[in-house]
């Protein structure tokens, strides 16, 4: 069944968001959500499909900057996708989908980044998974939480949610772009985060660390529910610093704020070194990995000639894309460097989709993994070769939901 996607206007949005939440179970948004989303409109952005002159499926996208390993590409973030429960199983999402990536890759993408309601969604659409993150809880022991000799490099101060977007966001833009899989994030975000929540009587805690060159982190956090008022868990819904003794300084406060029981904090990287700053490592508990950046690579010989590359022997990779042909390749890396070297060989070393090239590119999984499961096929000589030429010196992550 074929159906006609449409550019929405900005008209549109109330009902495109209508669509969406009910789409994925999310109570009605109030007017401050609506108004803020149609100040951050894009022209052209706002895809969607109406049925008998209604609306109802729809797909969003913004523009950002993506940081890949040794750069920062131009991007965008894929979000607000949904089709209405009574018109699933029809191809709507397919059409959305396909019309979408064909706008973007004319923007002049390299990349496209979404977090998937369902695992199972976008892996058919060249989306693979390129970061993770961790959920953790802290046990909280008033100021004897962190190792004595832990890293220290400056003070922490509070400032009010209401006037914190236009400290906070290019502090973030400055941090996320530091780290592979880090995205800029859209001004909606910032009100939805911190002035909405504020303005429904929610006490945030906001606040930014002051390292020997200025700000360089900062924090957001609010008490949850718990039966014991003296100890309620303190959870942090963002954390972002730009080097490990500003980290610690910020943990360091969490972990010292009054009549909290635990920290909890979800949207953490992989390889933070929690359990190295506290006094007892089994304060903390890593209470689950869960997926996070769904990448779209859109441009496979842009995206791999933006990124670096460590030292390792030449090894070829055939890439195969069943929606964006161009992208089809066989690719060399060698000498720091990624080009495009012909048409899919079948003599190449190794051979991978485009969703599989993702899942290796930001450096979250290791090629021989992938060979190993069958994401990937070819030699495993090859794979550890694409092991060492693939490796980053940290773990990507992103921080940033949406």
């Amino acid at each position: 069944m074929s159906h006609d996607v449409e550019v929405l206007s900005r008209a549109d949005t109330r009902a495109a968001i209508r669509v969406f939440g009910r789409a994925i179970g999310l109570p009605a948004a109030d007017e401050a959500r609506i108004s803020g989303a149609e100040a951050a409109w894009e022209p052209g952005r706002s895809l969607g499909i109406r049925a008998a002159g209604e609306l109802v499926a729809t797909a969003w996208s913004f523009g950002c900057r993506a940081a890949v390993p040794g750069g920062v590409v131009q991007a965008s973030g894929v979000s607000r996708v949904g089709v209405r429960a009574d018109h699933t199983r029809r191809g709507m999402l397919t059409a959305l989908m396909h019309a979408q990536l064909t706008d973007l890759v004319g923007r002049g993408d390299v990349l496209a980044s979404l977090r998937a309601s369902e695992a199972v969604l976008y892996g058919r659409f060249g989306y693979g998974l390129a970061t993770r993150f961790r959920t953790v809880e802290v046990r909280r022991r008033g100021g004897r939480g962190l190792r004595v000799d832990a890293p220290t490099s400056g003070p922490v101060r509070f400032v009010e949610p209401e006037g914190a977007i236009e400290l906070l966001a290019p502090l973030h833009e400055q941090i996320a772009l530091r780290r592979p899989g880090g995205l800029t994030r859209f001004l909606d975000w910032w009100d939805r985060t911190l002035v909405a929540p504020a303005r429904s009587g929610r006490h945030l805690l906001v606040l930014v660390h002051r390292g020997p060159h200025g700000d360089d982190g900062f924090g957001v956090a609010s008490f949850g529910e718990g039966s014991d008022f003296t100890a309620r868990p303190l959870v942090v819904s963002d954390l972002h610093a730009t080097d490990a003794a500003a980290l610690c300084d910020l943990w360091r406060f969490l972990l010292d704020v009054d009549l909290a029981g635990t920290v909890r904090a979800a949207q953490r990287p992989l390889d933070e070194p929690l359990d190295l700053l506290l006094n007892d490592p089994r304060d903390v508990t890593v209470s689950s990995v869960d997926d996070e950046t769904w990448l779209r690579i859109l441009d496979v010989p842009a995206a791999l000639a933006a990124r670096s590359w460590e030292p390792a022997e030449p090894v070829t990779i055939a890439v195969h894309d069943g929606l964006l042909p161009a992208n089809d390749g066989t690719y060399r890396i060698a000498d720091g460097a990624a080009e495009r070297i012909g048409p899919v060989s079948e003599t190449a070393d190794l051979s991978c989709t485009v969703a599989g090239l993702a899942m290796a590119y930001l450096g979250d999984r290791r090629p021989s993994e992938l060979l190993a499961t069958g994401w990937w096929q070819g030699d495993p000589a090859a794979g550890r070769r694409a092991d060492r030429a693939f490796a980053t010196s940290v773990m990507p992550w992103c921080g940033t939901f949406f």
